[in-house]
């Protein structure tokens, strides 16, 4: 559920960063999908970091 949510994040702020830099729609589509990606990544990261350290309580 966190890399989800993250990942949707992710995705608005980068075509959010991509039109506040001026670019055309395919700027903005690759600025969401890479943020999108690099930020559900971290969510993965996340979700097993604390999934470890809530079973090995």
């Amino acid at each position: 559920m966190i890399y989800t949510v993250l990942g949707i994040i992710g995705a608005i702020i980068g075509g959010l960063t991509a039109r506040k830099r001026g670019g055309n729609r395919m700027d903005i589509a690759q600025y969401a999908a890479s943020f999108g990606i690099a930020f559900a990544l971290l969510g993965v990261v996340i979700t097993v970091l604390l999934d470890r350290w809530l079973t090995a309580a």
